[in-house]
């Protein structure tokens, strides 16, 4: 899986990338399917505001936490992404089953 991660109006430093990279190779564990994963940070007044593009097989996933700190938004962000990675390998298991039967 590539992660690109892009700063608006944000230093995206080391610390940050590597933060990133940690939480997001989790969603690996659940779908093995995931080509990349595309996070862009940006820094609004007092908050930073976090959104990723996950491509998979098939399907393009999006959410977006905001924060007060960049690390709690990306932790946020990661969990939102976790949910709909592992509702969508649940249709994709239920789907198959369907026709199976």
């Amino acid at each position: 899986m590539q992660i690109t991660l892009t700063g608006h109006h944000a230093n995206a430093g080391e610390r940050l990338k590597l933060h990133v990279e940690k939480k997001f190779a989790k969603l690996e564990r659940h779908f093995d399917h995931i080509s990349n994963v595309h996070v862009i940070l940006t820094h609004h007044n007092q908050s930073f505001q976090a959104e990723a593009t996950l491509h998979a097989s098939g399907k393009e996933l999006f959410a977006n936490a905001e924060a007060h700190d960049a690390f709690v938004a990306v932790d946020a962000l990661s969990e939102k992404l976790d949910r709909q990675v592992v509702k969508y390998k649940e249709k994709l298991s239920n789907h198959r089953v369907q026709y199976s039967q």
